[in-house]
């Protein structure tokens, strides 16, 4: 039981690890499982093959990853001219909301999600998002492309299709900043790579570690602000996702298949996740920036959330109410194959 305050290196800030705290009573709400049988292929889904989207676009009758610009895009190159701040209030700023919204579809099935896909159709999303890291990224005003997937239900996402999107700004993301600041003056200051550190640390504790391949691995951090908080990570330094070669490219995709199978395994249930690449900006060189996956899943037990609340929104700190070392050890114990798969005795 771990009661502690640890200190995340990456955000330079304290987490408060309090796992005492974990069985206290709850009378709040509970999130149901949205578990239910979904068709493969669902005729009015905007995410399916061949169907018409909300913008009157047809999507291709596409078999494998599918990628489009995304019909209600946050940022754009049809973004609209802003109005100047009226006078007297020059201390607030406007701009417009340049750069690039894309959907990335996983898959024309419909009831899958990216832990049940074969291995080699997660390697292959990993190319096209090797790919579109290149191609936003080279674009004029182009500062960061952050690609995330948002899934299940109670992180907010309105259709099940297997997705992620894509955010190409003309500005870095206060995360991934903060993280490359971090690395940037580790690196000076000591002359190694902090991503490192934390690796060598990881390895030589073992008790959080979840996947590994002779050129990736999985943990949860010592430092993990969410109950089952994970990375997946290549073992050398990468600036992103496209830095890594055909052979690191294949283990990293065996370890974040194992890791989100571990998940679902967990529970017997999809496990909702917000799922981020951490990249290095675009811009220009971001000495030490270690490319690496984070998984924040919001579940702390079944059905029960992990609520961002005063200490999260109103003090801008986490508390974690589980130790790492423990939700690690429940994810090593649980099958490497998914439970639809057979996985119940699979080690």
């Amino acid at each position: 039981m771990a009661w502690e305050e640890r200190w995340h290196p990456l955000r330079r800030e304290w987490v408060v690890i309090s796992s005492h705290r974990n069985e206290r009573p709850w009378h709040g709400e509970r999130v149901a499982d949205a578990a239910r049988p979904l068709p493969s292929y669902v005729p009015d889904c905007y995410l399916c093959p061949g169907n018409v989207r909300s913008s009157g676009q047809q999507n291709a009758a596409y078999r494998g990853v599918y990628v489009f610009d995304n019909d209600h895009p946050c940022v754009g190159p049809a973004a609209p001219a802003v109005s100047v701040p009226p006078a007297g209030q020059g201390i607030y700023q406007t701009r417009r909301a340049a750069g690039s919204a894309r959907v990335v579809c996983y898959t024309p099935r419909h009831d899958l999600t990216l832990a049940q896909l074969p291995e080699s159709d997660v390697l292959s999303l990993l190319q096209a998002l090797q790919a579109q890291y290149r191609e936003l990224g080279a674009l004029e005003g182009v500062r960061h492309v952050l690609v995330f997937e948002n899934k299940g239900e109670v992180v907010g996402v309105s259709n099940p299709h297997p997705h992620c999107q894509i955010y190409a700004t003309n500005f870095v993301f206060k995360t991934i900043e903060l993280e490359a600041q971090a690395q940037a003056e580790y690196l000076s200051e000591h002359g190694r790579p902090l991503f490192q550190e934390i690796l060598r640390a990881e390895v030589a504790d073992g008790r959080r570690l979840l996947a590994r391949r002779d050129q990736a691995l999985s943990f949860i951090p010592y430092f993990a602000r969410y109950p089952y908080e994970t990375y997946v990570t290549p073992r050398d330094t990468r600036p992103s996702l496209a830095d890594l070669d055909g052979a690191e490219l294949i283990d990293f995709a065996a370890v974040l298949h194992e890791t989100l199978i571990r998940l679902d395994n967990l529970w017997r249930m999809s496990f909702p996740y917000v799922m981020v690449l951490h990249q290095s900006p675009t811009d220009t060189s971001y000495p030490g920036f270690h490319f690496h996956i984070q998984i924040h899943p919001p579940l702390r037990k079944p059905g029960l959330l992990k609520y961002l609340a005063g200490p999260e929104i109103g003090g801008g700190n986490f508390l974690n109410d589980t130790a790492p070392e423990e939700k690690a050890a429940e994810l090593q114990a649980v099958p490497s194959v998914h439970y639809k798969d057979g996985g119940e005795g699979a080690a």
